[in-house]
């Protein structure tokens, strides 16, 4: 029998770049701050929260989080800010995606306009490319909707054979019996 629930930790390069631009920032303000005579202590109180707050949630949060594999579902993470619950019925095709016909992968969540992808990405390398059966809409893409989810784990090949695991083992679903939904 499967293990339950499968993590699997995606890239870190976005980690990188935003504690990169954090520490850019913090040294602006400190700069403008120490320059500045009689600057107000509120403002720099409000200015030390925000630069504490896009730490916490855009640089730390990820570093917490993987996707998961489960028995019957795929949960996409990055940080506290995304979460994808995708049923692997729903799902058409995974495959192995090194550069999705694209020149440049961006990084985080992005759903470029004029194209069915989101990219849930941490890294460039170790990417997957997921075909979903319908499109889906997603609310951290503005509610646009995407048909390929473009993602990233550290272990390729080890996710693609715990998903084909878990798809082969999933039972055929009568579409037109009493109780069609597939639950854990």
């Amino acid at each position: 029998m499967a293990t339950k629930r499968l993590a699997f930790a995606y890239g870190r390069a976005l980690v990188v770049s935003r504690l990169f631009v954090w520490l850019v920032l913090t040294g602006l303000v400190v700069i403008v701050v120490v320059n500045t005579p009689d600057f107000p202590v509120l403002t720099v109180a409000i200015l030390g929260a925000v630069l504490a707050a896009y730490v916490a949630l855009l640089v730390l949060s990820p570093l917490l989080t993987q996707h998961w594999l489960t028995r019957s579902r795929l949960i996409l993470r990055q940080g506290w800010y995304f979460r994808a619950v995708i049923r692997i019925a729903d799902i058409e095709a995974l495959t192995a995606a090194e550069d999705a016909g694209r020149l440049r992968i961006p990084l985080g969540i992005h759903r470029p306009l004029g194209q069915p992808s989101l990219f849930v990405t941490g890294g460039r390398t170790g990417l997957l490319s997921l075909r979903l059966r319908n499109p889906r809409k997603f609310w951290q893409s503005f509610g646009l909707s995407a048909s390929e989810i473009l993602f990233d784990v550290t272990d390729r090949p080890g996710f693609v054979a715990a998903f084909e695991e878990r798809r082969g083992s999933l039972s055929p679903v009568e579409t037109d019996g009493p109780d069609t939904e597939l639950r854990d």
